[in-house]
């Protein structure tokens, strides 16, 4: 990622669980250094980074755009009451857990919460008729033929895998990154990183109405 931000080409946005990224001096504190244990030292890491709430990618040849958010602006105990389902989660829910207690504040682990932030989001393509990327329920979306143009990049926190959205050449796609063996059947064989295509990919400007 910091290879990435000396070239300029790393945009970062806040969701609901870092959204002190919102303020300035958080930003400074936490991404622009590192502390590196060896050299007893601060580092520089996202040095001069700005964090977004959102994000408008606008195509050159047709002036078309593509909204790219966090997605928990659709879940109203993540952002209005954020600081409420903090809480929750930090004081009431988390010893829950232990026990085997879903989270029902979590669109990541609440089936029936992540339909319902699923379903506003849906609700504002359709109306505004806008492709949107997003994330925040870990499920990935990627819609068929004549669908609203909600796309999910899923999750990065899976342990054997992580899953993402890619635009390039004016078409979506939504892929996967995963480890696995060069050659299954033999043994001793090394361990690749492999990129699959889950689906796509399709053409952008396709998905408008």
């Amino acid at each position: 990622m910091s290879e990435f931000h000396k070239q300029n080409r790393l945009y970062l946005i806040w969701g609901n669980h870092n959204r002190k990224w919102k303020k300035k001096e958080n930003v400074e504190k936490y991404l622009y250094q590192y502390y590196d244990d060896r050299k007893k030292c601060n580092e520089p890491l996202f040095d001069g980074i700005k964090v977004h709430e959102g994000l408008v990618l606008r195509h050159k040849g047709t002036n078309k755009k593509i909204f790219i958010a966090h997605g928990h602006q659709g879940d109203l105990l993540n952002d209005g009451l954020w600081w409420l389902g903090r809480f929750v989660v930090r004081h009431i829910w988390k010893p829950l857990q232990v026990l085997g207690v879903r989270d029902p504040t979590s669109p990541a682990k609440n089936f029936k919460k992540r339909g319902e932030v699923e379903k506003k989001i849906i609700e504002w393509v359709k109306v505004n008729n806008q492709i949107l990327v997003a994330g925040h329920t870990h499920r990935p979306m990627f819609p068929d033929n004549g669908a609203p143009p909600y796309f999910n990049d899923g999750s990065c926190v899976h342990p054997r895998c992580i899953t993402g959205i890619e635009i390039q050449n004016v078409e979506i796609a939504l892929i996967k990154w995963l480890v696995k063996p060069k050659d299954s059947v033999a043994l001793n064989t090394p361990l690749l990183i492999m990129r699959e295509v889950l689906a796509g990919p399709k053409k952008l400007w396709s998905l408008l109405q």
